[in-house]
């Protein structure tokens, strides 16, 4: 009998993969701070989660390469953000502190799916070897 990986792992494969997207979101805001008239950017976590789910129910398994491919391409729910700060005269809307804050929060999430996935990892492995 198979593993099938997707139903093991679930969404949080693609979770890591929608926050690594957001990392390099909000790593791209911080790189610009002093680009004039760059604008922030941010990615709506729950809005590319539930695309990812959607995903994951629609895809079927090609067994043929003449069959159409069924796999939708994953949004990356990459918008601009709503500024919380006055204009400082050069258009640039990315507030430092935000960033690092909203960095910091997604490198904890991240770290914790990290751990998560881990523990499924070992949890089949002791399953395949039975424990040895």
């Amino acid at each position: 009998m198979a593993i099938s990986f997707e139903k093991a792992f679930g969404l949080h494969a693609q979770g890591m993969l929608v926050r690594s997207k957001r990392a390099e979101v909000i790593a791209s805001n911080i790189a610009n701070a002093d680009t004039p008239g760059y604008k922030a950017q941010g990615m709506d976590f729950k809005a590319a989660m539930t695309q990812a789910a959607k995903n994951q129910q629609m895809n079927m398994s090609r067994t043929n390469e003449k069959h159409f491919n069924t796999n939708m391409s994953m949004n990356d729910g990459v918008d601009y953000r709503v500024q919380n700060q006055p204009d400082t005269g050069d258009g640039n809307t990315v507030d430092v502190q935000v960033e690092r804050n909203l960095y910091l929060q997604n490198s904890l999430e991240y770290q914790a799916s990290v751990q998560f996935l881990n523990s499924k990892i070992k949890g089949l492995k002791k399953a395949i070897t039975g424990g040895q």
